[in-house]
């Protein structure tokens, strides 16, 4: 029995998740209106106390009695808001349930970050393969919580991984894939400390900087001694041994060092806070990751660069971060002036803070790209959970090669599966059929499917065996009136691209090249498409082409230095309507359909092989 055969379904699991965060909210809900209803009364009891004691129907003495409802108050208000952070986070498992629940159907496409900040149109592939945007890979796959795990994701679905890079992933998301509880928890961990996706970026950029206190470095012993001073004047003169004025030059003395420094002081606070967004609270995250079990090496290697030998983990020192940041933060409150005038607060914890950067800083990029790292593998991992069907590649060194049975498209619902190969260096498919068929269909789900493959992931046929490959396409060509270029000088450039990146890659590319130069006329492009082919299959690069102009499919019998198939799809008509069974058959087609398309939209056309044509 296979280990998915023995796990329970996508749907019950996220079914079951969603019912108890559900339940949990709702008890939580009661326990939160107990408290609101406690905090009443509290507050209620107190100003009654208040009412009574100013209009002398209790004695003063009550004024402790009024207090302890106060104290309560804030106690209460304490519990009451641990149960809002509760509520916040069920709220959250709720939310990922039912987004898994939507990646099981349709709802995904429902999603608002697809991913168009990585979108490139000069990208050899990424525009063709629905990688990023609506209806994409990146759409279906994203579950990040941090813009860098969104970046990480995104690299790794635009740039193929070696063949060892690919396997560690592998084997890394295999053991995520039934661990949703971790995978789950991680997500909601980094959610709850900001209400924005948390990008690090500027947090690293703070922790990687030089120092900011340098020029004042100087008033740290002073900040240190001049309290202490001011003191003793202070005692000295309470007890009659000096002036008791004589307080007032430690006091002004303090003062002037707060003015020379404050600037200085401002600007640091000023990156601290513009960096922090939130990260002051992630100890919890690391915490969790710290204290998981990975079997994998490539875990085991993550969650051990978040602690070098002989230092405390990551997540202490986050709460040690944490306790400076709110040291800092204390510049918020009412008497924070008089405060900083009386111990030089400031100084004290920004030079505390710095101290923090200069031991750690360094080491903060590591700490999130592990993160990065995990939650890039989480996603991958929720592909292979939430897709039981899908297989895992195989990949070996010598290529280029595809092959695949069963191949589907991993963004369509219920894809017909069709059979691929392309077994060796400069192997080529050429695939005719009428229109709708399904051609550039399986060209994507072939492009598609080698995207994730190199990515690490999980794809939609039966097997997959590849080898390490660069994936070079041609099919959404468009003009610009902008930049004054035809569409048939896009597809030009585009195709010198594909070429130049074959010639680059050494042969070790896949090509899918889709209606080719259409933008010129049958017998140049005739001439220039089998060109075309011929360049690539030069290379050792092996790919399909999709065409409806037949003679070049002649390509087959003509050429001896690579081996090039016809296959094609079909339609029938049942009952007057235009049928597709979207299955890949040998051979050339024989039948269109342009015509037929055309009269089904409502164009009027004529046949003019038609019997009533040709009397």
């Amino acid at each position: 029995m296979s280990v998915n055969a023995t796990r329970p379904s996508p749907h019950h699991t996220y079914t079951e998740r969603r019912a108890a965060a559900q339940a949990e909210l709702s008890v939580l809900d009661r326990i939160s209106a107990r408290y609101a209803n406690l905090r009443t009364v509290a507050v209620l009891a107190a100003a009654i106390i208040s009412g009574l004691i100013l209009t002398g129907r209790l004695p003063k003495t009550w004024w402790w009695g009024a207090l302890g409802f106060v104290i309560v108050f804030i106690i209460l208000a304490v519990m009451h808001h641990q149960v809002f952070r509760r509520e916040e986070r069920q709220r959250l498992y709720v939310t990922l349930n039912e987004r898994g629940l939507a990646r099981l159907g349709h709802g995904w496409h429902e999603f608002t970050e697809q991913g168009e900040r990585f979108a490139s149109p000069a990208h050899l592939y990424t525009p063709d393969l629905d990688v990023f945007g609506q209806g994409s890979l990146f759409q279906l796959l994203n579950e990040t919580a941090t813009r860098a795990g969104e970046e990480r994701l995104a690299a790794w679905l635009s740039s193929p991984a070696s063949l060892e890079v690919v396997e560690a992933r592998q084997g890394a998301a295999q053991e995520l894939a039934p661990r949703v509880d971790f995978r789950q928890d991680l997500c909601v961990d980094a959610r709850t400390v900001a209400k924005e996706k948390a990008d690090p970026a500027l947090f690293i950029q703070w922790a990687e900087a030089g120092s900011s206190l340098d020029s004042i470095r100087w008033s740290r012993p002073l900040a240190v001694v001049l309290p202490f001073v001011t003191l003793a004047l202070f005692i000295l003169g309470e007890v009659g041994v000096i002036p008791g004025a004589s307080v007032w030059a430690g006091l002004i003395a303090q003062l002037a060092l707060a003015a020379a420094t404050r600037k200085t002081l401002k600007r640091m606070d000023d990156n601290v806070e513009k960096g922090e967004r939130g990260f002051a609270r992630y100890a919890p995250l690391f915490e969790r990751i710290e204290g998981q079990r990975f079997e994998h090496p490539l875990l085991r290697q993550l969650q051990a660069g978040l602690q070098q030998q002989g230092e405390p983990p990551v997540s202490t020192n986050f709460r040690r971060f944490s306790r400076l940041f709110s040291l800092i933060e204390f510049k918020r409150h009412q008497f924070h002036p008089i405060v900083h005038w009386l111990t030089l607060w400031d100084i004290h914890a920004l030079f505390a803070l710095e101290n923090w950067r200069e031991t750690h800083g360094t080491r903060v990029r590591h700490w999130f790209e592990a993160l990065a790292e995990l939650e890039a593998l989480s996603c991958v991992a929720g592909l292979a959970h939430d897709r039981p069907a899908f297989a895992w590649p195989t990949l070996v060194k010598q290529g280029p090669i595809v092959e695949a049975t069963k191949l589907g498209h991993p963004l369509l619902d219920a894809p017909v599966p069709n059979d691929v190969s392309l077994p060796g260096p400069a192997h080529a498919l050429i695939i005719t059929g009428s229109n709708m068929s399904g051609k550039t269909t399986l060209m994507r789900a072939v492009g598609a499917n080698v995207v994730l493959a190199l990515a690490g992931a999980p794809v939609a046929a039966a097997s997959f065996r590849l080898s390490p490959l660069h994936v070079l396409t041609s099919m959404r060509v468009k003009d610009s009136l902008e930049r004054g270029v035809s569409y048939f000088y896009a597809e030009v450039q585009r195709i010198k691209a594909v070429l130049d990146a074959a010639r680059a890659a050494n042969g070790q590319a896949l090509f899918l090249l889709d209606e080719i130069l259409l933008g010129t006329n049958t017998r140049e492009r005739q001439l220039a498409s089998r060109e075309v082919l011929r360049l690539l299959l030069a290379t050792g690069a092996s790919g399909a082409v999709t065409t409806h102009d037949l003679s070049l499919t002649s390509l087959a019998e003509e050429t001896t230095d690579a081996n090039v198939r016809n296959v094609h799809f079909r339609d029938h008509l049942e009952e007057g309507q235009m049928v597709f069974d979207y299955t890949l058959r040998e051979g050339v087609v024989d039948t269109t359909n342009a015509l037929r398309v055309l009269r089904l939209a409502g164009v009027p056309v004529d046949d003019p092989e038609s019997p009533e044509r040709r009397t």
